[in-house]
């Protein structure tokens, strides 16, 4: 014969994993999630264009609610990069915190990088993912391990302050030419526990 618990017991056992639950979700804000109808507007791409090249990226919101970021990189005409950014928005990251992302690629390297207004410098801040060709996979960057870069080069004195992050984006610039998709679900910001 099956024992069964009482009510009492399995209420507050239900009442346990909900806690539980918003316990781990307070511990992450979701900064986007594609599944709003202007969630296209928050977005602009950036490819090397700027200096001269000749790198096709573009992005698109799909009909599953993802970003897809896609195109082909080129390395002609001191090219090499393509990008794409969000428009600047309040990041609200702090020290000790994690950018965290679901995404699906084609096994190439990307970037993600975090932007912080013209007038507190010129850099942009790095940090660099290998993605699993069809597979989708959760990546999580630690807001103090992220190096600050200007034209491809690396400034290692230059330190983020994660206050003044206000955009977010993925790059590709890995010197291999040739088409290229990243799908991204969403992008979080992890707090510190």
């Amino acid at each position: 014969m099956l024992a069964t618990k009482p009510l009492h017991v399995l209420s507050a056992l239900m009442l346990i994993c909900l806690v539980t639950t918003a316990q781990a979700n307070d511990n992450q804000v979701v900064l986007f999630d594609f599944s709003k109808p202007d969630a296209a507007k928050q977005w602009q791409t950036v490819n090397d264009g700027v200096m001269g090249g000749i790198s096709d990226g573009r992005f698109k919101i799909t009909e599953k609610k993802t970003m897809e970021f896609f195109g082909t990189l080129s390395l002609e005409n001191n090219g090499g990069f393509a990008s794409v950014r969000s428009r600047p928005t309040n990041v609200n990251l702090k020290a000790g915190e994690s950018v965290a992302v679901r995404v699906r690629g084609d096994g190439r390297k990307y970037s993600l990088n975090l932007y912080v207004p013209r007038d507190s410098g010129r850099y942009s801040f790095r940090q660099t993912f290998k993605t699993k060709k069809g597979e989708w996979i959760e990546v999580s960057l630690p807001a103090d391990k992220f190096f600050a870069t200007w034209r491809g080069r690396m400034f290692p004195d230059q330190k983020l302050d994660p206050r003044k992050v206000n955009s977010v984006g993925f790059l590709l610039g890995d010197k291999k030419a040739g088409p290229f998709k990243l799908e991204v679900d969403w992008i979080k910001v992890k707090h510190a526990e």
